[in-house]
């Protein structure tokens, strides 16, 4: 029997339903941060945003979340143009978000930073929302956040508090808060900083079947070349801004241009998983 093709044969990548940039352009004064991007994220696969510090990388998520607005260009999810839309329009279509540096509420209990990420999904475009809760939204906050911390693996710790938990234990509560928000696309800014090796296998299993099991989508900055090699579909790479490559991670992971542009960097593994 003929094996199945690879997801990211499978796709459409600039028609399927998902997140769609196109030309986008980000300056900064004089600077130019992202420079004509067209790249995409769709629904059901996993995709990799890579490249040396200073890419644009975080800046593209930034425009992707709505925490800055672009300079040129467009963004839509689904059809939809979220260019200038507003960060709580983008959660209640279904675009959630893990930031680079882990950010926790330390003085709450794991189960209500979790239930965050629902209360922030349900808030919508609309803060009366937050205040006037609808009957049955709260039963239905704490069973998604049940249901997340239980696929994450941290149920047992769900009544402790987020700022005595490990590194290790802070993504995995900040992953759950994101799945408990229901969304379609997650937009995960290097979710394994932080981890040691056998965590980072761990949570890469972990995306790997959540995706399997949900049917979501992923778009991921990672500096760790075993994350990407071991869970991306498809991978674009930056350097100053531009794209300068994109393909599967084999293709990525050999390429001289993408081995120029690390060039000085720090060691990726490059040779390990070309």
């Amino acid at each position: 029997m003929t094996a199945p093709a690879p997801p990211h044969l499978l796709i459409d990548r600039q028609n399927a339903a998902g997140l769609n940039i196109d030309a986008l352009v980000i300056r900064f004064g004089g600077h130019t941060a992202v420079d004509h991007l067209t790249m995409s994220a769709p629904i059901g696969s996993v995709t990799g945003l890579i490249g040396p510090n200073g890419a644009g990388k975080t800046t593209t998520f930034n425009a992707c979340s709505g925490a800055i607005a672009p300079t040129d260009g467009r963004v839509r999810f689904n059809g939809t143009d979220l260019t200038h839309a507003p960060e709580s329009r983008r959660a209640h279509l279904g675009i959630g978000r893990t930031f680079q540096r882990i950010e926790l509420f330390d003085s709450l209990t794991v189960r209500e930073n979790v239930q965050l990420g629902r209360e922030a999904r349900l808030a919508g475009t609309s803060p009366i929302t937050q205040l006037l809760p609808r009957r049955g939204e709260r039963a239905m906050v704490t069973a998604a956040a049940e249901k997340a911390m239980q696929a994450c693996g941290i149920s047992s710790y769900a009544d402790a508090r987020a700022g005595r938990l490990s590194t290790g234990q802070r993504r995995l509560v900040e992953l759950a808060r994101a799945l408990a928000g229901d969304f379609r696309l997650l937009l995960l800014d290097e979710p394994s900083s932080g981890l040691d090796h056998s965590e980072s296998e761990a949570f890469t299993d972990l995306l790997r079947r959540v995706v399997a099991e949900t049917g979501i989508g992923i778009l991921i900055v990672e500096h760790d070349m075993s994350v990407i090699a071991g869970l991306c579909d498809y991978t674009y790479v930056l350097d100053f801004g531009q794209l300068i490559f994109e393909g599967v991670p084999t293709e990525v992971l050999s390429s001289d241009l993408v081995r120029k542009a690390y060039l000085g960097t720090e060691d990726l593994g490059l040779e390990e998983h070309a």
